[in-house]
């Protein structure tokens, strides 16, 4: 059996699609595609019909690199709001029996089912540690013997409508939600490293309309925070600045500008017509300084906001987001924070881009619970992917999401 997984990411911006295949417990991608998106602002759902319009174009899109239809997904949904909670849990094993992935499972239902959730979805549960006899403690006790197992973690929730929204639009267009997250887990699960093992950190996501803020401790999740700022408003000075459409800025700034002056060449111009069909001349270190300054107001705003969410001193953070793929964005970057801060790395070939990060994180997150778990999972039936090889609706209802839940704990 192949093990093929895919991921969904909604972004205000663009619809991020990937699939990959572990293979020899080694993640390889398959596909990965960014489609732009309409009838999105802030990452949420504003106007389904054209939602819908553009996830069917990114699915087409994504179907045709790989020879065969995805018609099942891991969706990221709306961070709005998120809550993470300490959970418990303690229960029995039977004496002298072999603590089995069943047993790991019944400890972290129990853990959910303790805490009174009212208004609100479960997203995931993040293990902790657990306990064996009240006295070994340890991240994996399948396979050690005891009579008592006990459970930490972390509850993540969101409002029911940040869940409901994504997952109802999916379903209309004949798309199965298998598992949901949400973006702050991804980004943890494809860039994290052996710095998130101590001490306090965060990753920071830029996105087009918003900047993501996730705070962990000893590597695990406890804040999110979502800003109502992000990369536009580079895209929407440089318009006002010069004159320019967006589409055209966008061109610029990806293939002439620099995220700091210092590297940018002030002898290198380039000439283009703006909207009264002028030509301008544009410097490259002229827009760069553009560029970095709104870069900086951005990270500056996280910073502030970073220091909102806790009082301890911060010993590592990650930046990532499209805008973080700029030239001498880690000169900016290192300008508000320090030596503590670095750019994203996925670390998967294929998916350096760290548009990509949130939306590959979340395919290596499920696959952890699927360890978690025990179980042998892929989301492409035997049908589709004899297509590949030889290439080489429900309701939105309590249920649906409530099924989720379910698959969380049963084979």
């Amino acid at each position: 059996m192949r093990h093929i997984y895919a991921s969904l990411d909604i972004g205000s911006d663009t619809i991020k699609i990937a699939v990959c295949e572990l293979y020899e417990n080694k993640l390889n991608l398959l596909a990965a595609t960014t489609t732009k998106s309409k009838g999105i602002k802030r990452g949420l759902i504003m106007d389904f019909e054209l939602a819908s319009i553009t996830i069917k174009q990114a699915f087409r899109e994504v179907e045709e690199i790989l020879g065969f239809k995805v018609r099942k997904v891991i969706a990221s949904i709306p961070s709005y709001l998120a809550e993470y909670n300490i959970v418990k849990s303690s229960i029995d094993i039977e004496s002298g029996s072999m603590i089995t992935n069943k047993d790991v499972m019944k400890s972290l239902e129990q853990a959910i089912l303790a805490k009174k959730i009212e208004g609100r979805e479960v997203v995931t549960i993040l293990p902790i540690d657990f306990k064996i006899n009240d006295q070994i403690v340890i991240k994996d006790p399948v396979g050690l013997n005891g009579s008592k197992l006990s459970a930490r973690a972390i509850l993540v929730t969101v409002p029911k409508k940040n869940a409901y929204s994504v997952v109802g639009l999916l379903e209309k267009i004949g798309i199965e939600v298998v598992d949901i997250s949400i973006n702050n887990i991804g980004d943890l699960y494809s860039l994290k490293n052996k710095n998130f093992e101590s001490g306090v950190s965060a990753i920071i996501n830029i996105g087009e309309d918003t900047t993501n803020i996730s705070l962990f401790n000893l590597g695990i999740i406890i804040k999110s925070i979502v800003l109502s700022n992000g990369s536009k408003m580079i895209d929407n000075e440089l318009s006002y600045h010069y004159k320019l459409d967006i589409d055209t800025v966008k061109k610029i700034k990806k293939k002439y500008a620099l995220a700091n002056k210092t590297k940018a060449n002030s002898k290198e111009v380039v000439d283009c017509k703006n909207k009264d069909g002028k030509v301008v001349k544009i410097n490259q270190y002229e827009i760069s300084e553009i560029i970095e300054n709104k870069i900086k107001e951005i990270l500056d705003m996280a910073k502030n906001e970073l220091n909102n969410l806790t009082s301890k001193r911060i010993d590592y953070i990650i930046i990532t987001g499209g805008m973080s793929n700029m030239q001498a964005f880690d000169m900016t970057a290192a300008d508000i924070f320090g030596k503590i801060v670095n750019i994203g790395s996925i670390k998967i070939l294929g998916a350096r881009n760290n548009i990509y990060s949130s939306v590959m994180g979340n395919i290596i997150y499920f696959i952890s619970k699927l360890k978690l778990k025990g179980q042998n999972y892929t989301m492409i039936d035997g049908k589709e992917l004899e297509s590949f090889d030889a290439v080489n609706t429900r309701s939105t209802s309590d249920s649906s999401l409530g099924k989720l839940f379910e698959n969380f704990f049963n084979e």
